[in-house]
């Protein structure tokens, strides 16, 4: 089994475009660690360094404590699979019993499952990104119960947050070759370090809207198209501890942390309902308030009675609000978060 270490790692190629700028990462032996963020962010071009695939500009690789800059792929004694459906053998036979498979097909499978078996790293990149959304679910977890049998360091690529969300020990969010943060699934998801973050991770994305964060006393207050909101719980005493001045922030609140309601009260906003999105389980009501300002909120079906349905037509009038402690604030300028 191995660590695997990263320290300033950089990639420019030829005509002086940097691909990876300063990348720092340490891999725990038998960690999970999944780079996640949009195309042309620099993941997978780290991953290849990580592998021999790519020539390191600057920096250091270190794999089980040795530095591999030097050493040729064969001899980092790592495996790297582009198509893990290859790997496992279930692109085309999936819903068949092993004795169904032909002798080849199973020789595939033996020999992926011995590469992986013998190698202290297994690297990932994007491996499900031509199936199905139902392979892509039952792919998952099969990769999940492959780890829980390697038990062995796991490097996955995807631009996928859903599979970062659900694989990974830890998440790596880059964007134009920057780490952006690094964190557990919940870290990331409850604490993003910065706009990009906070809108990556989660789907729908956060809301985010310009308002006033008001001081009053040792009170924080957001005031959204007229509402007038308190900050409630840890990040209002955040607020408190780090002396945030009131002032234009960028607010943000998750869909799902959103409350409709059919009734005005001082704390809900009037919006008009442009879409109505029936996902099942739950509704994606598209909204807009009366600044202009559009809000998505997630709405669970089982909370709402068959005549509020019904009235969820496009073009009505509902209200919307949401907990003081649900709240997310970023600087406007520099989009950092300004209580974590």
């Amino acid at each position: 089994m191995a660590s695997v270490k990263l320290t300033n790692v950089k990639k420019v190629y030829d005509n002086n475009v940097v691909a990876v700028h300063d990348f720092n990462l340490d891999i725990k032996d038998k960690e999970f660690v999944v780079f996640v963020g949009p195309s042309g962010c620099g993941k997978s071009t780290t991953l290849r360094m990580v592998a021999g695939l790519e020539e390191i500009s600057g920096g250091t690789v270190e794999i089980d404590g040795e530095v591999v800059n030097d050493l040729q792929p064969k001899d980092r004694n790592i495996a790297m699979v582009t198509n893990a459906a290859e790997i496992l053998g279930i692109t085309d036979y999936l819903l068949r019993k092993p004795r169904a498979l032909s002798g080849g097909q199973r020789q595939r499978v033996a020999i992926g499952r011995a590469m992986v078996r013998d190698s202290k790293v297994f690297l990932m990149d994007e491996p499900l990104s031509n199936l199905d959304a139902k392979l892509r679910n039952q792919m998952r977890a099969e990769i999940i119960l492959l780890r829980q049998k390697l038990n062995t360091t796991f490097i996955y690529v995807t631009h996928d947050q859903t599979e970062a969300m659900t694989l990974g020990d830890r998440i790596v969010i880059m964007k134009d070759g920057y780490i952006q943060q690094v964190g557990t699934p919940a870290e990331v998801f409850e604490k993003p370090t910065n706009l990009f973050v906070a809108e990556f991770i989660g789907a729908p994305k956060m809301n985010i809207v310009k308002t006033s964060l008001v001081k009053e006393g040792d009170k924080y207050f957001v005031t959204p198209c007229g509402a007038k909101i308190e900050v409630t719980g840890e990040k209002g005493e955040l607020l408190n501890e780090k002396s945030v001045r009131g002032g234009e922030v960028l607010l943000g609140v998750r869909p799902e942390h959103m409350k409709l309601s059919f009734e005005a009260t001082p704390d809900t906003m009037p919006a008009r309902l442009e879409v109505n999105e029936m996902m099942g389980s739950e509704l994606h009501l598209h909204v807009f308030t009366e600044d202009g300002t559009r809000w998505i909120v997630r709405v669970p079906t089982i909370d709402l009675t068959q005549a509020q349905r019904a009235s969820l037509v496009n073009g009505a009038e509902v209200y919307i609000t949401f907990e003081g402690k649900v709240m997310h604030f970023f600087d406007p300028k520099t989009e950092k978060n300004l209580v974590y």
